[in-house]
């Protein structure tokens, strides 16, 4: 059963906080599905994980190109899991996958000034926890650190 995490965003955008946490599963050995909700967010987050930092890089394709099964990092608007990954990254509204087996860990981002993303985070709270997952919820604080909430 995989480990849950909800990671409440308050002072950064995803494109700050997506590559610390896709670093953090690749130096840990895991390859990695981000689900957005749509092909545009998908394309501006392709070319941001490429030029957000001089000092790395970060390996990633989308799910469009040929060679993303054998990608560490994918980037993909739908439910599948093309690179066979161990961490599912759920962001820009996507929900939380009812069929989570194939996983060791899955992350829900999303915002905490857009209404509608934390009613749906408040239900996919309930869900996880009353399926039993351990799930922890993590909030940003003014100067964008990560404290955990629950």
């Amino acid at each position: 059963m995989p480990e849950i995490l909800f990671f409440h965003l308050q002072s950064r955008p995803l494109e700050q906080v997506l590559p610390t946490i896709l670093d953090r599963a690749l130096s840990r050995g895991q390859k990695v599905v981000v689900q957005v909700g749509g092909q545009e967010r998908m394309s501006v987050l392709d070319d941001h994980l490429w030029t957000y930092s001089d000092e790395s890089f970060l390996p990633h394709v989308t799910a469009l190109e040929a060679d993303a099964p054998g990608s560490p990092v994918v980037l993909t608007t739908q439910a599948h899991n093309p690179n066979a990954a161990q961490v599912r990254v759920c962001a820009d509204g996507v929900r939380i996958p009812d069929a989570m087996q194939d996983y060791e860990r899955v992350v829900l981002i999303f915002d905490g000034d857009d209404p509608e993303a934390l009613s749906a985070a408040r239900e996919d709270w309930k869900k996880a926890k009353a399926s039993g997952h351990a799930a922890s919820y993590w909030q940003q604080d003014d100067a964008g650190r990560w404290e955990k909430k629950a």
